[in-house]
């Protein structure tokens, strides 16, 4: 079944759910065999997350700062 279009967390939980059960009844998620249940949970998540159009950046909640250094050299992301 294809996956749904939303981004709120309820859609997104649900598009999880079908590719973890797509990886344990096939054992792919698309054409990648992830090697076990923790890397194909990771990667339904990066496939509903990029699906939805939200990033899943660790830390701060996906917001990033850009910081000016004190030496003049190009600015640094922070996550």
């Amino acid at each position: 079944m294809p996956l749904k279009k939303g981004s709120s967390q309820k859609t997104i939980s649900r598009n999880i759910g079908e590719l973890v059960g797509a990886y344990k009844e096939k054992g792919r998620i698309g054409t990648s065999k992830p090697k076990s249940k923790g890397a194909a949970v990771k990667q339904a998540a990066a496939i509903a997350y990029a699906k939805a159009g939200k990033s899943r950046k660790m830390g701060t909640g996906g917001a990033v700062r850009t910081v000016k250094k004190k030496d003049g050299n190009r600015p640094v992301k922070i996550y």
